[in-house]
């Protein structure tokens, strides 16, 4: 009898716990769409306030950052609208993805030499560094799941 009631309360805990990650994960999506009905400008905005907070941007740099963010968020904008009609397609092919695949690594390698024109060399560190703890936290969620 004491068994079965041990069971069933590390049971109850057990799905308790559970429900509580599944509301973590639907404020998360709550977010994504709330970023995907903002406009390119105000995306770009946003983002180079977060530079601006991070790096001590000055208002010439927040400028030339804002300009480039601008375009990178129409870019993404217009590649998501293109990826939405192509879904009936279904899966690209090889060269397809390849040629997507050297598209964003390029637009990538453009960024990093605009980001390194724009700011100074300490800005720059501070950047490069702000990049992989993105990623670090991706792999964490992911090592969760």
């Amino acid at each position: 009898m004491k068994n079965l009631i041990v069971i069933a309360i590390a049971f109850l805990t057990l799905s308790a716990t559970a429900q509580d990650r599944r509301q973590e994960r639907k404020g998360n999506d709550h977010r994504k769409e709330i970023m995907k009905d903002l406009t390119p400008e105000e995306v770009a905005n946003l983002k180079t306030k977060k530079l601006t907070l991070k790096l001590d941007l000055t208002d010439k740099q927040q400028k030339k950052v804002e300009s480039i963010l601008l375009e990178q968020a129409v870019d993404r904008q217009n590649k998501r609208e293109e990826h939405q009609n192509k879904e009936e397609k279904g899966k690209p092919s090889k060269e397809e993805f390849l040629k997507m695949q050297n598209a964003r690594l390029d637009s990538k390698i453009e960024m990093k030499q605009k980001m390194k024109d724009i700011l100074t060399e300490e800005q720059y560190a501070k950047f490069e560094k702000m990049k992989p703890r993105r990623h670090q936290r991706r792999n964490k969620r992911a090592k969760r799941k």
